[in-house]
């Protein structure tokens, strides 16, 4: 039991309530009675035709008669509510003025002073606890030593483990009794917003809704959660200001500037369509080696159909001409012959993934070799030079400043977590992702939503590949997004989406598609070798999942 209950009993609590719950308590009984014949009754009686609605025991004539009643009740009720409103309210606001004057200072500051004092008891406690147990412990080995038995090594083995049993225990109570103060507290917070709760029937007003929230987390708060979790992220940010404060020492020019921000989500834009697609992927236990490849055959496809004038280049040998058609036909005609070449090799993968229970490491690498080696021979490994320059300024033109590429990238955002948390296809996934087995005893088609992923992915990369032609204003090649792929898992890994299968959020890819680009942008302008950067996301990714392992094996 922890130390509060002798610094301030139950009783005593309960006491210093006492007057607050009497006036609150009158209060709420005047309003119980205004409430009887309007507001209670209402309730009442929608619930009552709900169930006569309900009701198969009774007739069609029954049920109307009986409705009719209610509904001629109902609008009495309401004329009584109205009639009332404004005397609750008034009663609700004298009822809240006298908490806000009384409860902190006559409750709860004193419950909190007494739980932070047994805090304190309880620490010196737990201190003199551990003091004694070294001792004894110390002159345990002592005694055995001088013994010297021949049993003396499994005997000084045998009071090591006593002592850190010991050791453990007293640290479990400690805990407890800390947890103990900590509900103690919380309780006494809570008791008042319980009071209010019956004065307002559960209709909170904003700021007190947000009172709530901020004591809630600060209840549930666990300081090596919240580093496992979020840890890499505050070293990442950590980074980042170091690098704003270096770059104008070392380089002479601001990191953080409006055209370098905008500069970074025009770049991270086609980046987030590629990560949104692989993280379906990740949340499947999957990846996808072959995002690259995609990249560079959606751009070679993308520049051929809205080349500048007739292609230079030939594929196959042959050489394309789509000059007749108007600008907007080819533009979308690029967009949807990506979205396809991405689609149908994604759907290839996807298959012998979910059919031959392929592992997509092995299925996407075949990909990744399969696309290279057909576009580089196809192409002779050349670049396609320039799109229309109307092209760009139709689809993703520049308002002021502002690069209106980031809203096809928020569109993205939008409709894929719309799928991942609004549909049955997205609650699907993350169930195949948790559990395959189980999913698939519970009637979910494994095939069918694995196969869905990999869609989903190829429609993803096919419009990334697309928009990167665009703001690139071409120069596809079979070479262009080598390691993006890479890029993109890595984005994902460090956003929050398991290898284990079944944890993502959309929020997290996003994050870490923003990281991954902003800390390339900064090492770029500081003039970091390019090797190095992959020393930096090298580690980042290491760490990424060694956090990742270390949640898996806490819940394990």
């Amino acid at each position: 039991m922890s130390e509060i209950h002798a610094i301030l009993p139950i009783q005593r609590e309960e006491e210093l309530r006492a007057p607050i719950d009497e006036y609150v308590g009158g209060i709420q009984k005047k309003i119980d009675a205004l409430r009887k014949d309007g507001s209670e009754k209402i309730q009442y009686l929608k619930n009552h035709m709900r169930r006569v609605k309900e009701n198969k025991n009774l007739s069609k004539a029954e049920k109307e008669k009986q409705i009719l009643a209610d509904k001629s009740q109902l609008t009495a009720a309401k004329s009584v509510e109205q009639k009332n409103k404004t005397e609750i309210a008034g009663l609700i606001k004298q009822a809240e003025r006298y908490l806000k004057d009384h409860y902190k200072k006559e409750v709860y500051t004193p419950v909190k002073n007494a739980c932070a004092e047994a805090k304190i008891k309880e620490k010196q406690l737990y201190k003199r606890k551990r003091a004694e147990l070294k001792a004894r412990h110390k002159a345990d080995v002592a005694q055995l030593r001088s013994a010297a038995g021949p049993d003396m090594k499994r005997e000084l083995k045998d009071a090591r483990h006593v002592c850190k049993s010991q050791f453990f225990d007293a640290k479990m109570v400690y805990t407890q009794a800390l947890q103990e103060l900590k509900d103690r507290r919380h309780e006494s917070f809570s008791y008042r917003y319980h009071l209010i709760d019956l004065l307002r029937m559960s209709k909170f007003t904003f700021w007190q809704t947000q009172e709530q929230k901020f004591e809630n987390r600060k209840y549930t708060f666990n300081r090596k959660e919240f580093l496992l979790r979020n840890g890499l992220y505050i070293v990442i940010v950590l980074i980042f200001i170091a690098l704003a404060i270096a770059t104008p020492v070392m380089k002479d020019t601001q990191l953080i500037t409006f055209n370098n921000i905008m500069n970074i989500l025009q770049q991270a834009s086609p980046r987030m369509f590629l990560a949104l697609g692989v993280a379906g992927l990740i949340l499947l236990t999957g990846t996808d080696l072959s995002i690259g490849r995609m990249v560079g055959m959606g751009m070679v496809a993308s520049t051929i159909i809205m080349h500048e004038g007739i292609n230079t280049g030939a594929v196959f040998g042959h050489i394309f001409d789509f000059t007749a058609l108007p600008i907007p036909v080819r533009t979308l005609l690029a967009l949807v012959v990506s979205i396809l070449l991405c689609t149908f090799f994604t759907s290839i993968a996807g298959f012998f993934t979910a059919k031959f229970k392929m592992h997509p490491f092995i299925a996407t690498m075949s990909n990744m070799l399969i696309i290279f080696g057909i576009v580089t021979y196809a192409t002779k490994g050349v670049s396609f030079g320039a799109i229309e320059s109307s092209i760009p300024k139709m689809i993703i033109p520049k308002i002021g400043k502002f690069p209106t590429i980031i809203l096809w990238a928020v569109a993205a955002i939008v409709i894929v977590w719309f799928i991942w948390n609004k549909t049955r296809f997205g609650k699907n996934l993350y169930a195949v992702g948790g559990n395959a087995e189980a999913a698939a005893v519970s009637g979910i088609n494994v095939f069918l939503v694995t196969l869905g992923a990999f869609i989903l992915a190829g429609i993803l990369y096919g419009c990334g590949a697309w928009l990167e032609c665009a703001r690139m204003t071409g120069s596809g090649s079979a070479a262009y997004g080598q390691g993006w792929d890479m890029d993109a898992i890595a984005a994902c890994v460090v956003g929050g989406v398991s290898f284990t299968g079944g944890i993502g959020k959309i929020s997290g890819v996003v994050v870490g598609v923003l990281i991954f680009t902003s800390l390339t942008y900064a090492l770029t302008i500081l003039g970091i070798d390019t090797n190095l950067q992959f020393v930096f996301e090298g580690v980042i990714i290491l760490t990424a999942v060694t956090l990742d392992c270390l949640k898996y094996v806490r819940k394990k």
